[in-house]
Formats: C-alpha cells, sequence, structure tokens
C-alpha cells in the first residue's frame, strides 16, 4: 500500500492548488507538522474507494515545471469525478478503452499543470 504521493508546485500557488483538491475534489485538506509547514505546500486526504485513505502531498518546488507525462493515478468514481473537473471549467481526456480493458480512467492536470489520471474503482 502506498502512503502518499507528492506532486510539486510553484511558491505562492497552495490556495489554487487547494481550490483544485479540495474546492473542484472535495478532498480535505490535512494539516503539515510545523517543521514541514514552514516550508510552503500543503496535504490533502484522498478518500478510498473499496481501501483506506491515502494522501496526496503537494511540495513547493524552487525550479518548479509541471508533470506532464508522470502522473499518479487515483481511484475513485470517474463518473462523478469527471463532472466535478468538468464543471470546473477544466477538461478531462478519456483514455482508450482497449489500452487497459476493464479499466475506465480519463486524465486531466491540477491547478498548475500536473498530469493526474484517474481510474474507475
Amino acid at each position: 500500500m502506498i502512503h502518499h504521493v507528492q506532486v510539486a508546485c510553484p511558491a505562492g500557488a497552495e490556495d489554487d492548488e487547494r481550490a483544485f483538491y479540495t474546492g473542484v475534489l472535495g478532498w480535505p485538506e490535512l494539516p503539515k507538522p510545523p517543521l514541514l509547514a514552514a516550508r510552503g505546500g500543503c496535504w490533502f486526504q484522498v478518500p478510498g474507494v473499496g481501501g483506506p485513505d491515502g494522501e496526496l502531498h503537494v511540495g513547493v518546488e524552487a525550479d518548479f515545471r509541471p508533470a506532464l507525462k508522470a502522473h499518479p493515478a487515483f481511484v475513485v468514481d470517474v463518473d462523478t469525478v469527471a463532472a466535478a473537473i468538468e464543471a470546473s471549467g477544466r477538461s478531462v481526456t478519456w483514455a482508450d478503452p482497449a489500452e487497459i480493458p476493464g479499466r475506465r480512467r480519463f486524465h486531466t492536470f491540477d491547478a498548475v499543470g500536473n498530469r493526474l489520471e484517474f481510474l474507475d474503482g
């Protein structure tokens, strides 16, 4: 089991990431321990589908470049999550069902351009 994955953001983009991860996806923000909070960034609880909850950590990176190929993948109710993302004005790109038979999935980007994948639970 994976406890958490981390993506990066530029300094000062934490509120944009909160607006996406909490505002659009509904993932609760988790408090960071004080010594780590001083570095910036934010953490979110990723609700588990058929398993335990995990965490997504967003860390500040000085020379930030969004991850356009590498990405975390989250097991969710893809129809609900895709609808929430599209309602926020963002786009989703559905994957070809022949790529991974039996797995409905799509990709999108977070508030700072990091690629994310969502798979049906």
